[in-house]
């Protein structure tokens, strides 16, 4: 997935967005998409739907976005963006590197699993975006990864993982397997017993870590 998103990413500007980067009614139109999005689903949700819930008139709505797909990736995107802040927050802890990358799988799994099926409409719209490969995708990879890549060279710094396979190599493949965690397809297919799935994931990629 990673590779397809990124062959789909053709700037560093979200794609999709018209008018002011800062804008509190783009926020709003955001913010009302969230909730429809919970409420009744991507696919159900039209522009028209949005510009009704707001009090907006639909060309007004195209002033900030030219299709209800970019109102989606914004909207997913600031729903992945929580996920990814509470994996900072773990990332920044004063523990291991070993300690927080493990804390790293259990977190990824139990915020994605909250937010996918707790709010299982929101399933739909990450469905979505990773099955058309949206800009929002490929930005939580590059996040995760960047977080990934963090850990692994303090923990080659203190010498608790090992040295010699190259680090980019290395990160790439934690990502891979952190798929497990966050991907809702795979979600749903193993949610009976995720966190052990996780937990085991975890352990292997620790192992083979090790110096």
């Amino acid at each position: 997935m990673t590779d397809k998103s990124h062959k789909n990413r053709s700037s560093d500007s979200p794609p999709g967005r018209r008018g002011p980067a800062e804008h509190e009614r783009r926020e709003q139109i955001v913010s009302a998409a969230n909730e429809h999005f919970r409420r009744y689903g991507y696919n159900k949700t039209t522009v028209a739907d949005l510009a009704r819930a707001i009090g907006l008139s639909t060309a007004y709505i195209y002033k900030f976005f030219d299709s209800k797909q970019a109102i989606g990736e914004a909207a997913c995107a600031e729903s992945l963006g929580g996920i990814i802040a509470a994996l900072k927050k773990i990332v920044g802890q004063k523990k291991s590197a070993a300690e927080r990358l493990r804390a790293m799988y259990q977190c990824l799994t139990r915020e994605s699993a909250a937010l996918f099926f707790n709010e299982r409409k929101l399933h739909e719209i990450v469905i979505t975006a990773c099955s058309e490969a949206w800009r929002p995708i490929s930005d939580y990879e590059d996040a995760m990864l960047g977080l990934i890549r963090e850990l692994v060279a303090e923990g080659r710094e203190k010498g608790e993982f090992e040295r010699k396979t190259p680090i980019e190599e290395t990160c790439r493949a934690i990502l891979q397997t952190m798929e497990l965690c966050w991907n809702p397809r795979l979600l749903e297919r193993h949610f009976d017993d995720i966190e052990e799935r996780a937990a085991a994931m975890a352990n292997l990629v620790l192992r083979s870590l090790a110096p």
